[in-house]
């Protein structure tokens, strides 16, 4: 019993050491350290140096001719040509355009996939401050569980009491020993969890209480502000309209290319030099180009109509579950505080005016109420959590 108690206080001491860490700072250092956030930002920029890539004029050409006369007489003849083709989407800033809206997809993707590694993040950080609660109650339950059994040894030793009482009292003394271990199993894979997000690295998280989070009065009036924030949205959002400038691109890459450069052709004797002028008419290498670009604008736009309307069903649902996890915890709450009797029956039981069988059951009912305001608010603010997912 000694040992375990010693345990227990190295336990909270180790608690108290970390009170500085809260969510918002484990998110942060998350973010920071995450591995996966990491490797998606780079290859983000490199997807963003390929979109670039093929925006410019191509290369200017240069063209060298070196011919033997036959017969020898007449002598040799040397040609020489530079030129430049111009594209007409590159010198008008289409391609380029094109390329600045596949990077702003490449942005919308990435806050997509931090929300997602943040909101699990944030879900086991919620998890841990519920195990962080309900292992700070149960060092109350081990206190007085303790203290009972015991008073109940010495009762034993002086024959006011019988060896079944004396059994049950130490049997509800392993059982919250037990309960202890089972939560501090379950907050141990938990910081593994957030080892493993934070990169690695140890994260402490001693929150016994969570902040109180602000409901929106109105889901309708909230959500207007909500589609605008949340980034899965944003890329369907971002997809219609590189749809659209890729169909401009489409349209204009059936335009005629012009090229122009310079031309000089030497023989014996003889000079000639000047200006070379070309077109490139695309009759063929642009067929059904414009007719696939605009399906993907008619496919992305109805992306978008099933983005938003997948997302209003969503968060409507999430809404509706909070609003009633939180008034389910407010319940539990306000009963639990009109009921409780813990110190009547503690007294009632020094007095033996009940048994201790009849103290184990009324506490047992408190201690289930107690567990299920943690597992309410918990459930209320992973809820929550998801719900404004947007915001991290």
């Amino acid at each position: 019993m000694k040992t375990f108690m010693i345990v227990l206080c190295i336990m909270g001491a180790n608690l108290a050491l970390f009170a500085q860490e809260n969510i918002n700072s484990a998110l942060a250092s998350i973010e920071e350290n995450n591995a996966t956030l990491k490797a998606l930002r780079e290859t983000a920029e490199a997807q963003k140096l390929e979109n670039k890539a093929g925006t410019y004029l191509p290369g200017p050409e240069a063209d060298f001719n070196y011919l033997w006369g036959n017969p020898s007489i007449i002598g040799n003849r040397t040609d020489f040509s530079v030129s430049q083709t111009f594209d007409i989407p590159a010198i008008t800033g289409m391609r380029s355009r094109v390329a600045q809206a596949k990077n702003h997809l490449e942005d919308r993707q990435y806050r997509t996939d931090r929300m997602s590694i943040l909101l699990e993040a944030k879900q086991y950080c919620i998890e841990m401050v519920y195990y962080n609660a309900l292992m700070k109650e149960l060092l109350i339950r081990l206190q007085h569980a303790q203290t009972i059994a015991e008073g109940y040894k010495e009762r034993l030793d002086k024959g006011d009491a019988g060896i079944l009482e004396y059994n049950k009292a130490y049997l509800n003394l392993s059982t919250v020993q037990g309960e202890i271990s089972r939560v501090e199993v379950e907050r141990n894979a938990l910081l593994l969890q957030l080892k493993r997000l934070n990169g690695g690295m140890d994260l402490a998280l001693p929150d016994t209480e969570y902040s109180e989070p602000d409901l929106p009065a109105d889901f309708d009036e909230w959500f207007l502000q909500a589609e605008d924030k949340n980034p899965a949205l944003a890329y369907v959002k971002q997809e219609v309209e590189v749809s659209k400038r890729q169909l401009s691109l489409s349209k204009a890459m059936g335009w005629p290319s012009l090229s122009t450069g310079y031309m000089s052709e030497s023989v014996v004797g003889q000079r000639y030099g000047g200006v070379s002028l070309g077109i490139s008419i695309p009759l063929w290498g642009n067929k059904n180009r414009v007719r696939q670009a605009k399906a993907s604008v008619v496919a992305a736009q109805s992306r978008q109509a099933d983005g938003r309307q997948q997302l209003y069903s969503r968060l409507r649902i999430l809404y509706d579950r909070v609003s009633g996890l939180k008034a389910t915890a407010g319940n539990y709450r306000s009963s639990l505080a009109n009921v409780n009797s813990t110190d009547l029956l503690r007294k009632a039981l020094d007095a033996g005016q009940i048994s201790l069988l009849e103290y184990m059951v009324e506490m047992g009912l408190y201690y289930d109420t107690v567990n299920r305001i943690l597992e309410a608010e918990r459930d209320y603010r992973k809820a929550y959590a998801e719900l404004s997912s947007a915001e991290l």
